[in-house]
């Protein structure tokens, strides 16, 4: 059983940054890319950054992009989420997603099914 599980949100003025954590149980972290999504109130869930297993490399939704930075660590098992700049339009529940496609076809993954395993959630809030 995969668990992912978040940590580091809160409420933080407009300008200020927040820094977010996802711990991934199991022993095959570093074969996964993994993922941020975000859901504000009303709204469909959206992607905000993924990197990927082998090289590390990333890719940023347009939105975040400069500001946000993904990061992972496979010695702890985590992946954090860097978020400076921050608007009140980020407001939202961030969650943390591992994606387990087969790795010889495996593509950068920004839907939400692209990705096998999710966590909880954390809320961000930022108010201006």
């Amino acid at each position: 059983q995969v668990q992912l599980v978040e940590s580091g949100g809160g409420l933080v003025q407009a300008g200020g940054s927040l820094r977010l954590s996802c711990t991934v149980s199991g022993r095959t972290f570093r074969n996964y890319d993994m993922g941020w999504f975000r859901q504000a109130p009303g709204k469909e869930r959206e992607f905000v950054a993924t990197i990927r297993w082998n090289r590390g490399s990333t890719y940023y939704a347009p939105s975040v992009k400069g500001r946000f930075t993904i990061t992972r660590d496979n010695a702890k098992n985590t992946v954090y989420l860097q978020m400076n700049s921050l608007k009140p339009e980020d407001t939202a529940v961030y969650y943390c997603a591992a994606d387990n496609r087969p790795l010889g076809s495996r593509s950068y993954g920004v839907y939400d099914e692209n990705f096998d395993y999710w966590g909880p959630g954390t809320q961000v809030t930022v108010s201006s």
